[in-house]
């Protein structure tokens, strides 16, 4: 339907994020399968990073106006020890194409359904970062058969309501005509002052899914109470002590009174790029909190 799904602004911009998204792609581990899984909203991208195959794999969801290449920091640690599925999130910039309009929570938790069964995921635990980690809880919240546990890192829309800062700084990475000076500061800042050089690759794909894509799909709704309350799955939520996108001590606090079998652990030095400033440390946990999810299980 024109106009209502996430597409290419044009020709041009198709091109130039794909080539970004290739070189980015090329800096990954090796991809052991790729699919494109039909689903009732378009076909979703998903690559297989292998690793043991007698655990229950970890599929990853990104952040918005990224995809897969983003955890290029992760995906080599954690495939010491899991299966990765790395997944570009349906209406987002990335080789997922919507092709019929999401709109709301429940057609969300639908595709990310429809995919993981399409890719003969019975069983398997998410980790996501920022509106990834909303992707992961609302699907747990309201398609529970398929997961195991929750690794999420500064989830939005989840504990706590996005700061009024953030949404005002939020255009100048989605307007076209911003000047790439303006649109690096404000990626720094969301990063907590990083140096965006440094992290190339990150920085230019999130920067071409801003300007070459847009998103057309509802806007999350915050996770309520009784939907935390009723995840009865394992949660390991590590939020950013210095993240610009909500307040880290009232998402904490929300967090470790709802949650039945939550971990909530504020990482003071980490910002809202917590995925790539502590990527050894998230693995360490991660890895041992999947095992004891897989023991409980």
């Amino acid at each position: 339907m024109p106009g209502r799904v996430g597409d290419f602004k044009g020709g041009r911009a198709r091109s130039h994020f794909l080539e970004v998204y290739r070189t980015a792609m090329a800096q990954l581990p090796e991809v052991a399968e790729t699919h494109d899984v039909a689903t009732s909203f378009g076909s979703v991208r998903m690559y297989r990073f292998a690793g043991p195959p007698d655990l229950t794999p970890v599929v990853l969801l990104p952040g918005r106006n990224a995809s897969v290449p983003m955890w290029r920091g992760n995906i080599p640690l954690l495939q010491r020890h899991r299966t990765v599925i790395g997944i570009d999130l349906l209406g987002e910039a990335g080789l997922s194409v919507q092709d019929k309009p999401i709109t709301g929570p429940d057609d969300e938790a639908q595709w990310l359904d429809e995919a993981l069964a399409g890719a003969g995921l019975d069983r398997a635990h998410l980790m996501g970062v920022s509106i990834g980690g909303w992707t992961a809880v609302n699907y747990a919240a309201r398609r529970p058969g398929r997961v195991a546990s929750l690794v999420l890192l500064d989830p939005v829309f989840t504990f706590a309501p996005v700061a009024l800062k953030a949404v005002l700084a939020s255009p100048a990475l989605i307007v076209p005509g911003v000047p790439e000076k303006l649109r690096k500061r404000v990626l720094r800042w969301i990063s907590g002052g990083a140096d965006i050089d440094r992290a190339a690759t990150e920085a230019a794909l999130i920067s071409s899914g801003a300007t070459d894509y847009t998103v057309r799909k509802a806007i999350p709704k915050m996770i309520t109470d009784d939907q935390l309350r009723s995840l009865d799955i394992p949660v390991l939520a590590l939020i950013g002590g210095r993240s610009v996108m909500h307040d880290a001590t009232r998402a904490a606090e929300r967090a470790r009174r709802l949650l039945r079998w939550g971990r909530v652990e504020v990482r003071p030095g980490a910002s809202h790029a917590i995925n790539g400033e502590y990527a050894v440390e998230i693995a360490e946990r991660a890895v041992d909190f999947w095992a004891e999810a897989d023991g409980r299980n």
